[in-house]
């Protein structure tokens, strides 16, 4: 499909996110001027290919006209008047007209490029940030599970360490009580006749 300038005065950019990229009315305003300068080319081209063509059926033109800028007014004379031979008017306006499109279509390739490299650039960016993140995450879940683990060995020594304290004061007690009774079994048997009030009972 051919580029026109309408097609340049409609083309829409997508904005950059998260990246500085051209500023829009600069892009703008000077794709107002290649629409502007395309626009006259364009017509210039069209008064041109008229003015060839009234040329080849045979028909001259005043050379004097063709030096000043070209109008519709001029046009119409022209075709009515005798021509002399072509001259090179219309090779230099189809070149200006070339050249402007293809700096607009260099233009347009610029843009396209830059896009695709500020999406690269994105998308890598993004990449590298999510493995950073999910590392970084990874990295905190193993320091959590570790300090989880050393407190839980912590906490079975400390329950090791009172179940044996347990033992050891029901072992204790056990013969202190079992003790208390032997001195109760083998005291002698005239303790039993102690008044209650000399025990302190």
């Amino acid at each position: 499909m051919a580029l026109t300038p309408d097609d340049v005065v409609t083309k829409q950019f997508q904005h950059v996110r998260f990246k500085e990229g051209f500023d829009p009315d600069e892009v703008d305003d000077f794709l107002d001027e290649i629409v502007v300068e395309w626009r006259k080319a364009l017509a210039e081209n069209e008064e041109l290919k008229a003015k060839l063509a009234a040329l080849e059926s045979g028909e001259s033109a005043p050379v004097a006209a063709v030096a000043e800028p070209v109008t519709e007014t001029v046009v119409e004379e022209e075709v009515a008047a005798p021509a002399p031979a072509p001259t090179p008017a219309p090779a230099e306006g189809a070149a200006a007209t070339a050249g402007i499109i293809e700096l607009a279509q260099r233009l347009h390739d610029e843009h396209v490029a830059d896009g695709k490299a500020q999406r690269d650039q994105l998308i890598a960016d993004a990449q590298s940030q999510a493995a950073s993140i999910v590392a970084e995450a990874e990295a905190k879940g193993r320091d959590e599970i570790a300090r989880q683990e050393k407190e839980r060995k912590a906490l079975e020594a400390r329950i090791t360490e009172l179940r044996q304290f347990e033992r050891d004061y029901r072992s204790e007690l056990r013969s202190f009580i079992e003790g208390k009774l032997r001195d109760l079994e083998t005291s002698p048997a005239g303790t039993g006749s102690t008044p209650v009030s000399a025990i302190g009972l």
